[in-house]
């Protein structure tokens, strides 16, 4: 039987009384003599929660029914049909990684055992640009790498809407929001050329996002460094950006330049911003390469400005002093014009392929700063595959060649399809970004699991550890901010910046998803060397009110929804 709260307990006793368990649950109130007696699906009983929006943690428990938490405060456990212990155990919202690349993947592995593991229960997806829908039908394209590895097991998509509902469809254990890729629908109407748009294609591409929208994308995003991306002018994206505004969007950029332009770059990402009145959200934000560290706290002076004249500018970050990317983005604008078979055919002629490594030459120096922290992290071939966490000086030293030429070559033998990890960022940076008040947590990573395609790479550990890493090294160990502050950066600031207003905070009527963590002992284990691990302390994740981890292990349900 129910046991009213004390009312020596008068937040308890005002949110237990304040649920209206009863009348949230469509149910007429009892005589008042009776005690009402709500049933609830579930019961999280004992744990400190913090709600997800910075403030202070409190003891109570929770009741959950169906997809919903129903009431916080003294809940007898005998009125869940289940009742998990959180005794001694933090509960906080489901993370939202807004930051991902699991377009495609969340096919591949529904279960996102990379993510949940971790604590995430939605991830933003369709970043840096690229985005898995829209497409052109498979007649008129020739098919990805991804859906070479799929061996066609994923399914067919064209727009944005049959892409989200084959992913409902599949059956996912975690929530799932896409965003339009700019470079995506570039490419569509005009390749991969360095032109502008003629006003046709512009007023495709336009419809495009208008179509997008309403068929469920949540915003748009640029890949500004990324071919086709470093195509576009500026008042390009502008017009697209005034389409996402009027519908209450996000933008979201990898900025054009992250290394000697890094302001530049802000500056115009604010400008954007500025110009349509669009939430923007300036991706993974860094200053790459020793000889642009000093320009980190210029950046956040411009986005803090920024901010204070109106414009609703954020920043993620993720918790690791390396990158990952595509081997070709080291690649000169000119050289990259057309795509990797315009540029293979440029690496054929002598004269051309010394143009661009006398260019490479200098790129590396200004980031990374040498070869030695640029680590091979995926090929496609299997005879490249020993290469995999190697880095360039070493792969060079095998081939016994210069450095730069290793590069070169390893991009002509694997057809442009490499990844690496650049080792590119000062510790001292990562701790004052991820500090910053107007900075959450991204993860850049995708859904994966240590099993099939994905174990024969070396990928960044930022896939397993993101959170964790956030919550146990940069909260607990280093102090950068309190538990709440962590929380806040991975719950309600990337609700209230993507326009979730139903997650990222525990309150009655939220959506339960939460996370149920030891405070004392989470910590990230994936590692560059050994990238494929889970977090420790992590015991138990609801999605929609379902048990996705319960014990730290994963239990197969896939209660995930498209947003």
């Amino acid at each position: 039987m129910a046991v009213p709260p004390s009312s020596s307990h008068p937040l308890r006793r005002r949110d237990f009384l304040a649920t209206g368990a009863t009348a949230a649950l469509g149910m007429a109130l009892l005589p008042s003599r009776v005690w009402a007696r709500p049933s609830y699906d579930l019961v999280i009983r004992g744990g400190t929660v913090l709600d997800g929006t910075g403030g202070p943690a409190f003891h109570a428990d929770l009741g959950v029914v169906g997809d919903a938490i129903a009431a916080l405060g003294d809940i007898d456990p005998d009125q869940g049909s289940r009742v998990l212990d959180a005794a001694g155990l933090m509960v906080s919202p489901g993370f939202i990684d807004i930051h991902t690349h699991s377009d495609g993947a969340i096919l591949r592995y529904p279960t996102a055992d990379s993510r949940v593991m971790q604590g995430v229960t939605t991830e933003i997806t369709g970043n840096c640009g690229g985005s898995a829908a829209p497409r052109m039908p498979r007649e008129e394209r020739v098919p990805t790498e991804e859906e070479e590895e799929a061996s066609g097991s994923v399914g067919e998509w064209t727009d944005v809407a049959s892409y989200l509902r084959l992913v409902q469809d599949t059956g996912i254990s975690l929530n799932h929001a896409l965003l339009l890729g700019q470079g995506t629908l570039r490419e569509m109407v005009a390749g991969e050329e360095d032109r502008e748009l003629t006003s046709e294609e512009l007023a495709t591409v336009l419809r495009m996002v208008e179509e997008g929208m309403d068929q469920g994308a949540i915003g748009l995003s640029t890949g500004l460094e990324y071919v086709p991306g470093r195509f576009t002018p500026t008042e390009e994206i502008v017009a697209m950006a005034r389409v996402v505004a009027r519908r209450g969007g996000l933008y979201a950029s990898h900025i054009r330049n992250e290394e000697s332009l890094l302001l530049e770059a802000v500056d115009e990402a604010i400008r954007i911003g500025r110009e349509t009145g669009v939430r923007v959200e300036i991706s993974h934000l860094k200053a790459a390469g020793m000889p642009n560290w000093g320009k980190q706290v210029a950046a956040l002076d411009l986005i803090e400005g920024a901010r204070r004249a109106g414009v609703e500018v954020l920043a993620d970050a993720y918790p690791y002093t390396a990158y990952s990317t595509g081997l070709t983005i080291f690649m000169p604008a000119w050289a990259a014009d057309g795509g990797w078979d315009a540029l293979a055919g440029r690496l054929a002629d002598p004269e051309t392929r010394d143009r661009i490594r006398s260019e490479l030459l200098t790129r590396v120096k200004q980031d990374p700063g040498d070869y030695d922290l640029i680590v091979i992290s995926r090929v496609r071939t299997d005879g490249n595959q020993r290469f995999v966490g190697m880095n360039l000086q070493e792969m060079a030293d095998t081939w016994s060649v210069e450095p730069v030429d290793a590069l070169l070559r390893l991009l002509v033998e694997e057809e442009g399809s490499v990844s690496y990890i650049g080792f590119g960022m000062s510790p001292e940076n990562v701790e004052m970004v991820l500090r910053h008040p107007l900075v959450m947590i991204g993860s850049d990573g995708s859904s994966m699991a240590p099993t099939g395609e994905a174990a024969r790479s070396r990928p960044h550990p930022r896939n397993y550890g993101t959170f964790a890493r956030v919550l146990g090294y940069y909260s607990r160990e280093r102090g950068l901010f309190d538990l709440p502050t962590a929380v806040k950066k991975m719950t309600s600031m990337a609700a209230d910046q993507v326009g979730i207003p139903d997650r990222g905070r525990i309150a009655r009527g939220m959506k339960a998803d939460m996370v149920v963590f030891d405070a004392a002992t989470v910590k990230d284990e994936a590692t560059f060397d050994d990238p494929h691990r889970f977090p420790a302390g992590v015991r138990h994740v609801l999605v929609n009110g379902e048990p996705v981890v319960e014990g730290g292990a994963h239990t197969g349900r896939r209660p995930g929804r498209v947003i």
